[in-house]
């Protein structure tokens, strides 16, 4: 009796696995208008495809844009069963943090810093609930001066370092965007322009601009 339950037994599980999932790893990229641009003919999530084909390992990827413009971190809350946890995804890229800051200058309906931290700890662990991996990246630019001087530098350096701390106490894997894009702005902006280096407006990206993160990402993505 014993001998046919283990022969049951791994009958069923060589049934179940034949179930599993299989395929190319499915990532998601959460966030606002930029993560929406970037599925764009010149977007970030077209020029990382483009990058993983010429590498040869489309068949390993899938990348799928979740980008809305004017997205703060409690939108993302929101919705993120429906445009994440139900899409199955493997890894989840969180990149969000410019309108919870810019929003408080320019309409005042930013993200109070504590508010910001409580909803973005709350998201990644809905997502990991989901057996997902999450990675956060703190936000980029709202002004490409390299030295500080633009309007909304303070705040995001504030969130960023938010951003950060939630990084560590969730023991989640961080991309820092906002340092990678100022050491560039410190190399590239010889003349200290507010815009026109990386991104054309100030804060949505140019065709270098999403080059740029695109590169930057996935120097971090390949890897995990």
């Amino acid at each position: 009796m014993k001998k046919q339950l283990i022969c049951l037994l791994l009958i069923l599980g060589t049934s179940l696995s034949s179930f599993k999932k299989e395929g190319p790893k499915r990532i998601i990229f959460f966030g606002d208008s930029i993560t929406q641009a970037g599925v764009g003919k010149t977007g970030y999530i077209t020029k990382m495809t483009e990058m993983i084909a010429s590498q040869g390992l489309s068949n390993q990827y899938e990348l799928i844009g979740a980008g809305i413009g004017g997205n703060k971190i409690y939108d993302l809350y929101l919705r993120h069963e429906e445009d994440v946890v139900a899409k199955n995804p493997n890894l989840v890229i969180i990149y969000i943090g410019i309108n919870d800051v810019w929003h408080k200058t320019s309409s005042r309906t930013g993200t109070d810093a504590d508010k910001f931290e409580r909803f973005y700890t709350a998201l990644i662990k809905k997502i990991q609930k989901a057996n997902a991996q999450v990675v956060i990246c703190t936000p980029t630019v709202i002004g490409e001066k390299f030295d500080n001087s633009n309007e909304n530098d303070g705040d995001l350096n504030a969130y960023s370092a938010i951003i950060k701390k939630i990084a560590k106490d969730n023991s989640v894997q961080l991309i820092d965007l906002r340092k990678a894009f100022m050491d560039y702005e410190a190399k590239n902006n010889i003349e200290n322009k507010a815009s026109g280096i990386l991104t054309s407006d100030r804060v949505h990206l140019n065709e270098t601009g999403n080059q740029f993160l695109a590169d930057t990402m996935w120097d971090v993505i390949k890897k995990l």
